[in-house]
């Protein structure tokens, strides 16, 4: 299919890049956005939220410690940028990075496409599993 391979250089190397293959390093950028809590995260972020306790009240279902690791997972990936304020109360706020906001309008896409396709995602779930029963 185009678009899903292509060759690169590293190292001095010609390297098939393929999204299909196992052992291609892209399936570890695929599984930043297949996460939903990552989503919701990146998508937070560019509403603006982008302080810890605003992410918790926003994101309904994500506990303490999904958060935390998942904004660890973002800023490890280069996607999340920490900024620690030296204050008292302690404040932390997060950002995203030129890599994460080159993401953001997908994951926004994304979210659209979820909103206006749920009615027929039930109904289809709804006939298979009455189909089945």
């Amino acid at each position: 299919m185009p678009g899903l391979a292509t060759t690169i250089e590293h190292n001095g190397h010609q390297t098939t890049i393929s999204v299909f293959d196992s052992e291609c390093p892209s399936r570890l950028t695929l599984d930043l956005i297949a996460d939903k809590w990552a989503v919701l995260v990146i998508a937070s972020i560019h509403e603006g939220v982008n302080r810890n306790g605003a992410m918790l009240r926003r994101i309904d279902g994500i506990s303490q410690k999904m958060l935390t690791q998942t904004l660890r997972r973002l800023e490890r990936d280069g996607l999340v940028s920490r900024i620690a304020f030296n204050e008292i109360p302690p404040r932390v706020e997060y950002g995203l990075t030129p890599i994460g906001e080159s993401l953001r309008p997908l994951v926004v896409s994304l979210c659209q496409w979820a909103i206006a396709n749920v009615a027929a995602v039930m109904e289809a779930r709804h006939r298979f599993d009455e189909d089945r029963s």
